[in-house]
């Protein structure tokens, strides 16, 4: 009887060990891509997929924020040269002017943007550019307007 009682503790510290040291194992992410590779590949997928669906949801916000009022992209592509060096997430130094055309948050509003344009896509900044431009031309960049 002593015996068997030794015998089942034995077993069951052993089993419990077991049971500790696979989960501690599994708990690492290289255990877990040893272990189970299907996952792996799963996920891959799951990550590739996630990745082309925002690649498709950037390209549909470009498509709706198509230029207005038959402004050319070259001609913004010179204005956002000259005021932000063409970058979207330019803010001028005295904290005033954002993004890559420097709209005041006034302006940004003016024509539909909302918070500040260095937050928003350059898609977007394009877009109320060009609605910009073609309701007062270049007077809103007087040094950089063509």
């Amino acid at each position: 009887m002593h015996r068997q009682l030794r015998l089942a503790t034995t077993t069951c510290v052993l089993i419990s060990g077991l049971a500790l040291g696979g989960l501690a194992q599994a708990a690492t992410p290289a255990a877990r891509l040893v272990a189970k590779p299907e996952q792996s590949y799963k996920l891959s997928i799951a990550a590739d997929k996630a990745q082309l669906q925002r690649s498709r949801h950037r390209d549909q916000r470009a498509q709706d924020f198509a230029l207005v009022g038959g402004v050319s992209q070259a001609t913004l592509d010179t204005i956002g040269a000259c005021e932000s060096g063409g970058n979207p997430a330019a803010v001028d130094a005295s904290g005033t002017y954002y993004g890559k055309y420097q709209f005041d948050v006034g302006t940004w509003a003016a024509v539909g943007g909302s918070g500040n344009a260095a937050q928003a896509s350059e898609a977007e900044q394009d877009y109320r550019a060009s609605l910009l431009y073609s309701r007062a031309g270049s007077s809103p960049w007087p040094v950089c307007g063509v």
